[in-house]
């Protein structure tokens, strides 16, 4: 009887969240009002950015560019009051991706894999739709039904197997839009592109290219990474051709896009040899890993990134005073990454110099909430005898999960703290 009612609750919760789509007009479930969908998205944007490389600088007309595209495609959406914003990151993995609200990102790995403003057009016009039709939020009330019904079924059953499958599916929801989501988005962002005077068969070559970087092996890794949320697919391309062949053709501005890319594209080489540093300094081969960073840097010396590289480098080589000295001009040159502040206040604890390391601990956190972070306050609050700013730390990294999760939960159990 209990579940039963639990079960009618739940569905009724489900149901009362039901609305009409702005874009498509079909129904759909939100339990959020647009106000707080909006909320959410600017919640999330900054923290979303610095987790997945920051927004790019070396060039900011380029994002002056993307922005100014956006926004004109927004003006012909449904909803074309809502505040967005169209930012590019700093990641060479290709993908884009929107917030509730329309905080949207491109990254400049993408960016290489288009050829003009037209293949650009589809990109965002393609986000727009999943912030105006609320993707977002009909994927978080689905989400919230879908916990919500694992809870009381987990409440009821000892089955550790079954329990996972709740949990995995609750995770699955999260992951990615709905194949529906994803044809709409298609289906309307062409109108938009249209609207705009873009010529639609932008659309169909950017589907068409990462279908075929799709059967590319060598590039499962990142491409596992942007199938998750905008899976490519030859029925998705064939949509967009039928569509495209009934709508008038349009301006590619294939000129203004290559020039708006240039120093991206400059620079590429320079991202693949700090990538290359990376790989070398995780098989700890630290002076082939320096080298690759130099080089990296001396091709561009004003991506803070390459710096940043440089001193964990550095670091791991034992010299710290040139450490600080990369984190110190990664900082400089970009104040505002969380990256810069982090590293250097890790750089800082291992070296004891605490009252350093809190301060850019700290700075990083307000930028992107870490556990490791949160873990190294503690250490510090314990060292200057501050108990309960230290437990404080300890649970919130504790929370994070994984490695330093069981670290955080250890220094609590050795502190009393359950």
């Amino acid at each position: 009887m209990r579940i039963t009612l639990i079960v009618l609750l739940a569905c009724t919760l489900l149901i009362s969240g039901c609305g009409i789509n702005p874009v498509t007009g079909k129904s759909q479930i939100t339990l959020m009002s647009q106000s707080q969908e909006i909320a959410l998205g600017e919640k999330q944007y900054g923290p979303s950015q610095q987790s997945q490389g920051g927004v790019y600088r070396v060039d900011k007309h380029l994002n002056d560019y993307v922005n100014r595209i956006g926004q004109a495609l927004a003006k012909h959406s449904e909803q074309p009051n809502l505040p967005y914003e169209f930012v590019v990151l700093n990641n060479g993995v290709p993908n884009a991706w929107a917030l509730p609200g329309g905080k949207i990102a491109i990254n400049r790995g993408l960016l290489l894999i288009m050829e003009d403003e037209a293949q650009l057009a589809a990109v965002l016009g393609h986000e727009i739709v999943h912030a105006a039709a609320r993707h977002g939020a009909e994927q978080s009330a689905k989400r919230t039904g879908i916990q919500l019904l694992g809870a009381i079924l987990q409440s009821q059953t000892n089955n550790n197997l079954y329990q996972q499958g709740v949990a995995l599916g609750g995770g699955a929801a999260q992951a990615h839009y709905s194949r529906s989501d994803e044809f709409d988005a298609d289906y309307y962002s062409l109108n938009y592109m249209v609207a705009e005077g873009y010529d639609p068969q932008g659309a169909v070559e950017l589907q068409q290219a990462l279908v075929e970087l799709a059967k590319d092996s060598k590039k499962s890794d990142w491409l596992s990474r942007l199938m998750a949320t905008h899976p490519p697919s030859e029925e998705r391309a064939k949509r967009n051709q039928k569509r495209a062949n009934e709508l008038p053709k349009g301006k590619r501005n294939k000129a203004a896009y290559q020039k708006a890319i240039a120093q991206v594209k400059k620079d590429q080489k320079a991202y693949e040899l700090n990538d290359q540093a990376d790989q070398a300094a995780r098989k700890k081969e630290w002076d082939k890993a320096l080298s690759l960073s130099n080089q990296a840097i001396k091709l561009q010396p004003r991506e803070a990134r390459f710096h940043i590289t440089k001193g964990r480098i550095l670091d791991s080589k034992k010299d710290h005073a040139n450490a600080i000295k990369a984190f110190n001009l990664a900082a400089t040159l970009e104040p505002n990454y969380f990256g810069s502040r982090f590293y250097r206040g890790v750089s800082y604890h291992a070296n004891k110099n605490y009252k350093a390391a809190e301060s850019d601990l700290l700075a990083a956190n307000k930028l992107l909430e870490t556990g490791v972070a949160y873990y190294y306050l503690g250490e510090i609050a314990e060292n200057k005898k501050q108990r309960q700013a230290a437990i404080t730390y300890y649970q919130t990294a504790a929370r994070s999960g994984g490695d330093v999760g069981k670290a955080a939960s250890a220094r609590l159990r050795k502190m009393g703290v359950r």
